[in-house]
Order: structure tokens, then sequence, then C-alpha cells
């Protein structure tokens, strides 16, 4: 059944993601204890994908989350959600599924302008996101400091991209969808991992087919748990990160890292 979210409003003070701060996420990321660094990871068609690795500082092997970005390209406030995540206990990866089509070979930051990226994003085959994050997942399992699970997470444009991800790769521990479209109805049966959508109550063009993707997962015995949060719409978790969020936008993404973070632990 479809679950919807009551929100509250969250006390201040508690140290989750929730919580907005007057800092840029990139003067964030450059006050961060954790340990980030880039790597260039290649994919089995060749290409190069530069990708943003944040460790987190714990005594056991840790899952690895893929975290996807948003039509907007690798942004700092992904990297921000990935450090978030990394305090988690988590190691979080972000590739750059723009590495080597901007100018001069370059990605996301070699584009003049954000029209430009988001141009090129829609240019994007799934045969080469996939061929990327298939590396950046064997990466991800490969590095010492991961146990064997890796998960898959992304926003708007990166949560149609987890979902589809979801269809082509049978090594996903678990897929977190956050306000992205579900591939088609007659996909959604090769999913073989735990699906867990995030959804703004005011974001119909994206909610319209939760219901038809629910069932056609439920009649596949295909785990699909959307949740739709209350009082908030589209791109609810970046609004709601900024300084200038409302209060419902905070609730909102209070609740969903709490159930985010939750799910993780349990995978």
């Amino acid at each position: 059944m479809l679950k919807t979210v009551m929100l509250s409003i969250i006390a201040t003070g508690m140290l989750l993601a929730g919580n907005t701060t007057a800092d840029t996420p990139k003067a964030e990321l450059e006050k961060s204890p954790r340990h980030g660094e880039w790597e260039k990871i290649t994919a089995a068609d060749g290409h190069v994908v530069n990708t943003f690795v944040v460790y987190p500082e714990v005594k056991e092997a840790a899952t690895a989350i893929i975290v996807i970005h948003e039509i907007f390209g690798l942004t700092d406030w992904i990297r921000l959600v990935a450090d978030r995540l990394a305090a988690e206990g988590f190691v979080a990866l972000c590739p750059d599924l723009l590495s080597g089509m901007g100018p001069e070979g370059g990605g996301t930051n070699s584009f003049a302008s954000g029209d430009e990226v988001r141009r090129k994003i829609r240019e994007l085959s799934a045969e080469r996101v996939h061929a990327a994050l298939d590396a950046v997942q064997k990466y991800a399992r490969a590095l010492p400091s991961t146990n064997e699970k890796v998960a898959v997470s992304g926003f708007c444009w990166g949560g149609k991209q987890t979902f589809s991800y979801a269809v082509h790769s049978d090594e996903v521990a678990g897929s977190f969808v956050f306000y992205g479209s579900a591939p088609p109805v007659e996909d959604v049966p090769k999913v073989s991992a735990p699906v867990y959508g995030f959804y703004g109550e005011s974001d119909n063009r994206i909610n319209a087919t939760i219901d038809a993707t629910k069932a056609a997962a439920d009649t596949a015995n295909v785990t699909y748990e959307p949740v739709i949060y209350e009082g908030v719409g589209h791109a609810f978790l970046r609004r709601g990160m900024a300084a200038d969020a409302n209060d419902a936008q905070k609730s909102a993404v209070q609740a969903a890292w709490e159930r985010w973070v939750s799910l993780l632990r349990e995978l």
C-alpha cells in the first residue's frame, strides 16, 4: 500500500542531514573532516568516469552507495549529500556521468552554462550510463574498506537512472529513487533488489505513475516501497537542505533522511 508520511517539525540541533546551514555546499565540504578524493574509473566501453569518493570514519568494512546526480550534473550539492552519507558510516561514490562529454573531454564543470549541461545530459544513452555505473559498482566492491553491499541512489534525472539501473543490474543491494520516473511497467519484473521511492506530494508529473509501478511490482513479487512526503514538491531534498528552506521542506528532509539511512543499514 502506498504510504504518505505525516510530517511534523523536528526539534533543532539534531545532527542529521535535514538541518540547514548558512554555508554553501562547497564551503561545508571544505570544512568536512572526512576524506574525499577524485578517482578516474574506466568503464568497459573505454570511457573514463571521474568519480568523487568519500570515506566514513569507521572501524569495520562499510556498505557503499553510488549517488547519481540530477540533470544539473555533478554539483557541490551532490557531493555534499555524499559527504553526509559518509558521516552516517557509508562509502559514497559520485560519478560524473558527463565525464568526457564536455569541451576538451571535460565533465560537468567544463560546460559554459547550466543549459549546456542539461542539453548534453539528455544525449546520454542508457548503455553509456549503465556502463559507467557498472564500472563504479565494480570499483566500490574492490575497495578494501567496503563490504559486499553496493546500493544505488539518485535524484530527479538521477532517480530515473537509479530505477533503470535496478532493471539492468542484478548485483545492486538496494535502490533509492528520489522523485525519479519509473521504467516501463513491463521492465519492473526484471528488478531483483528492493527499490525504495521518495516523492514529494506536489509532484504529480512523477507521482502519476506510482500506482501502476507498484501494481506491476507486487504482481512480480518485486519489493517497491514508495513514500510520499506531505507539503513538498519535486526536488524536496535539495530544497530542504538549503538555508532558506521552509518548515515543511525541513521536515520532509528529516523524515526522508532518517528512512534512507535506516534502510541502508538494514541491507
